[in-house]
């Protein structure tokens, strides 16, 4: 889904009279790769348990000497599952010395898998954040977006991490959760859906947690395609459209961050990732970057922005 000039993104920040430029970067976004146990409708990346797309070691130490060069005050690991990806015991340990908050995204299903203790003791010694995929309490909207038979692990891997103080009031280890709308809705108020969650967990099954994220879908990878099969893509693009909040362009996370692909290409983000936009509109690798990017370079758009910045955006 790669946007020429002229989108209409673009066309939208004209009108506004406004643009989208990066500040200071500093966070370092890494995908790990596409490897998954899951296939999530919503998944803008297309992840999934038949991915080959993994971060090799040789990669993982150009990205570790990249952030020795830079020091962000925040890494943020994502993925796919990078629970499942090889050495990330490594990447881990190496990076947490290097930044004030490490970050690592879990669907939750994948670390629930057999062997994946000494993971977990690494998390509580390096006091990872970690955030949570989990779209719904609701068992059947779960399933709908994620898959049958989600909702027990999913379930057991936050009992597990309640029992290792993430969540915890005063335990210094925070777990928060994501959620996004399980079809092609907007996304209800993120105020009123936390204390929705917070007291669905706690009444059922004595579940805690710090904060609830909760986002649109973007219109890419898996996502898109389900919303072209099933008729809805160009009224889901139009509400996006409508949507559109120019005050959220100050605190979108592309102004602040640098993303690296599993095999060390840049990106603006994660989404720009999925939509084959390289940052600075050229192939660029980890290992040729001694700096971060410069502030006041314009930030590279597509069609899919508009989900960021639709009602409360995505910062």
């Amino acid at each position: 889904m790669t946007e020429a000039p002229g989108n209409s993104f673009e066309q939208r920040l004209a009108k506004e009279r406004v643009s989208l430029q990066r500040d200071t970067t500093n966070t370092l976004q890494i995908n790990t790769g596409l490897l998954c146990d899951l296939r999530c409708r919503h998944c803008h990346l297309s992840a999934g348990p038949g991915r080959k797309e993994v971060m090799s070691l040789k990669t993982m130490e150009q990205v570790i000497a990249y952030a020795k060069r830079n020091r962000f005050a925040t890494i943020d690991i994502t993925g796919g599952a990078p629970e499942l990806i090889p050495h990330i015991e490594q990447l881990i340990a190496s990076l947490a010395p290097l930044t004030q908050r490490l970050m690592l995204r879990t669907n939750l299903t994948a670390l629930s898998q057999p062997g994946k203790d000494q993971l977990l003791n690494l998390f509580v010694a390096h006091r990872v954040v970690l955030i949570a995929s989990f779209p719904s309490t609701n068992e059947g909207q779960l399933s709908a977006q994620r898959g049958g038979g989600v909702m027990e692990p999913s379930l057991k891997m936050l009992k597990r991490f309640n029992e290792l103080g993430y969540g915890i009031e005063g335990s210094g280890l925070e777990l928060d959760l994501v959620a996004n709308p399980s079809g092609a809705f907007m996304p209800t108020g993120q105020e009123a859906a936390e204390r929705k969650f917070k007291k669905d967990l706690a009444r059922k099954w004595d579940l805690h947690f710090n904060n609830l994220f909760i986002f649109a879908n973007m219109p890419l990878g898996r996502f898109a395609d389900w919303l072209e099969s099933s008729g809805n893509l160009d009224a889901y693009v139009e509400k996006l459209q409508a949507g559109f909040n120019a005050s959220t362009l100050d605190g979108l996370m592309c102004r602040s961050l640098v993303s690296v692909a599993w095999d060390g290409s840049l990106y603006d983000c994660d989404f720009n990732q999925a939509a084959n936009i390289l940052l600075g509109g050229k192939p660029t690798h980890i290992s040729e970057l001694d700096g971060r990017p410069e502030r006041g370079t314009a930030i590279a758009v597509g069609e899919h922005c508009f989900a960021c910045t639709a009602g409360s955006g995505f910062t």
